[in-house]
């Protein structure tokens, strides 16, 4: 799944805790039972992980995003 659109104001202006929150809804509409068997996570661990306030390791979050198929871009900001 290939997104092409603007980054929305979430990546631009958010903070890690409503990325983490976005990724997390993400999950969940994809299958947490589908991201765990690709993860090789438990899907309790899963949702604590993705749940509001929580503070993954960024292993995590590179497995699940992986998982859901998409991908961390870095670009310079422009001022």
């Amino acid at each position: 799944m290939v997104y092409n659109k603007k980054p929305p104001r979430l990546a631009q202006e958010g903070n890690d805790t409503d990325m983490v929150t976005a990724i997390g809804h993400i999950a969940k509409a994809v299958g947490m039972t589908k991201i765990a068997e690709e993860t090789g996570l438990s899907r309790p661990s899963l949702y604590k992980a993705l749940s509001d306030g929580a503070k993954p390791q960024f292993e995590t979050i590179m497995k699940v995003l992986r998982a859901i198929g998409v991908q961390i871009r870095v670009s310079p900001v422009s001022a």
